[in-house]
């Protein structure tokens, strides 16, 4: 609703954002960068940081970017169910049909992804999500999963993705074979406040903001009770922007920001 009165072509603040169009922050930029090397290595990799600070977003972003006739795709946000239904799962992303008993299905994937890399010449890019709810049997399971040929190979992209959480459980003796083998393995952190300004500019720009509409006050209200958080930035705004259109005030001030603040319980 506050598309017309502030003239913006699009809706700001959206998780449907293409892309090409995410705010290249500086945890942006590090998070590609180390999803590609782990792309060029192969093998397994994590990526961990504070609920809404973009872990899903830049996932979807380095997913896109991959060529489908040489990569294979699979996310599989199903960390809390039981070892059968991962395996299951797996085995229909790859493409089969699932086994019944345990040894046939833990085969039938190490043979379908084997069969993938080296026959099809496609790689599979398995996105394991939400990490920190995973049980320590899921754990053990990956690390046995995907061990090919005594440890030699990888013919795989196996990415874990978590909660900050999900590093803590890693350090734990149970799980100390699956993090030694992490090839790779970053931290997002929040942005800064000179980030949290270009971030909230870009996304109006996007939209198609000709003026700013966020006061200086009013941005730095935001950093402060956001922390950072992009997910978090994105709803201050978004109701600041909604309280905007009710006062029919133009601009956004940091008192509306306070508002809107209270409004979500921050």
């Amino acid at each position: 609703m506050f598309k017309a009165f502030y003239s913006l072509k699009e809706t700001p603040f959206t998780k449907t954002i293409k892309a090409q169009d995410i705010y290249p922050s500086d945890s942006c930029e590090e998070t590609l960068s180390r999803l590609e090397y782990l792309k060029q290595i192969r093998g397994i990799g994590a990526i961990t940081g504070e609920a809404g600070t973009g872990k899903t977003t830049y996932l979807r972003a380095f997913a896109d970017k991959l060529n489908p006739s040489l990569y294979n795709v699979i996310y599989f946000p199903l960390s809390t169910g039981t070892v059968m239904d991962f395996y299951r799962g797996i085995a229909r992303c790859l493409g089969e049909q699932p086994r019944f008993r345990k040894v046939e299905l833990f085969n039938q994937i190490q043979e379908a992804i084997t069969r993938s890399f080296t026959e099809d010449r496609i790689t599979p890019v398995i996105i394991l999500d939400e990490m920190q709810m995973a049980r320590p049997k899921f754990l053990s399971e990956i690390t046995i999963l995907f061990n090919f040929s005594m440890d030699s190979q990888n013919p795989f992209v196996l990415i874990l993705s978590g909660l900050d959480l999900f590093s803590d459980r890693l350090k734990l003796n149970q799980n100390r074979p699956l993090n030694q083998r992490l090839v790779m393995r970053y931290k997002i952190e929040a942005l800064d406040e000179a980030e949290c300004h270009t971030y909230i500019t870009h996304q109006m720009e996007l939209a198609g903001a000709n003026a700013p509409i966020f006061e200086e006050s009013a941005l730095k209200a935001i950093a402060q009770r956001t922390r950072g958080i992009p997910r978090l930035i994105n709803n201050v705004c978004t109701d600041a922007l909604i309280m905007g259109v009710s006062n029919k005030t133009h601009t956004i001030s940091d008192e509306i920001v306070y508002r809107a603040c209270e409004t979500l319980s921050f």
